[in-house]
């Protein structure tokens, strides 16, 4: 049977695995700006337009991307790891520890990376990647939440993983030993505050919220579609 024609998405999914691979060897000099984006492209000898066309933006598209291959080998990495038995919130911490493995081999460029996502003009997208890696954990772990809960889970997870990350930069311990145990730390200061919040909500001022200002959270829904950047939406 003839392998089908490759459509001009394939000519651009391939194009840019081929700049990103020539990048992320590079991003130790080059780092993740445009002139890194234009020597990637000479590099890997791609068409122009098509690498304009895998990076409509440049190069924040292009630290984007690098992040992004990151969360899928995340997602397949948790679909394949053993977590039967683990409490949810070792299994959190699983995925954290897995997303660490992913990019162990890659310090330097995850550095880069996080000094360009600093930039002011690249700050919003620096936050959206953070949040793509928390959905994508949270997916991962089967999490349903359809309402306000959505939200609150992955901006806590947000916070604990753009920590993680500034931690493990630092660390030089083998194995990185002191980031699991700082992740393990983390972990444990979301669930005391979580345990804090439940508590409260079964005092009489935690119930009377829930009964007046609090019923607007119930109509707050997450998004929908495949679209994890877009905002959800209030029910009426």
């Amino acid at each position: 049977m003839s392998e089908a024609p490759k459509t001009e998405a394939d000519h651009i999914a391939t194009t840019r695995d081929a700049v990103l691979d020539i990048a992320i060897l590079n991003a130790v000099f080059d780092g993740w700006g445009e002139g890194a984006l234009r020597e990637a492209v000479r590099e890997a000898q791609v068409d122009p337009g098509l690498a304009k066309l895998a990076f409509p933006r440049g190069a924040v598209d292009l630290a984007l991307a690098f992040h992004r291959r990151g969360d899928t080998a995340l997602a397949a990495r948790m679909a394949s790891d053993e977590m039967q038995g683990l409490r949810y919130s070792q299994k959190v911490a699983r995925a954290l520890e897995l997303r660490i493995d992913v990019m162990a081999d890659q310090r330097d460029a995850v550095r880069k990376a996080a000094a360009f996502f600093a930039l002011p003009q690249n700050a919003a997208d620096g936050a959206r990647a953070v949040w793509e890696t928390a959905d994508t954990i949270w997916k991962g772990l089967g999490d349903s939440s359809q309402d306000y809960n959505w939200y609150t889970k992955r901006a806590t997870l947000s916070a604990v993983w753009s920590s993680v990350v500034l931690y493990w930069l630092g660390d030089d311990s083998p194995d990185h030993a002191r980031t699991l145990d700082f992740i393990e730390r983390r972990i444990d200061n979301v669930m005391a505050f979580e345990k804090v919040k439940s508590q409260i909500r079964d005092t009489p001022m935690g119930r009377a919220f829930a009964a007046g200002p609090g019923r607007m959270l119930e109509r707050i829904k997450a998004p929908t579609g495949p679209r994890r950047d877009l905002p959800g939406y209030v029910e009426r």
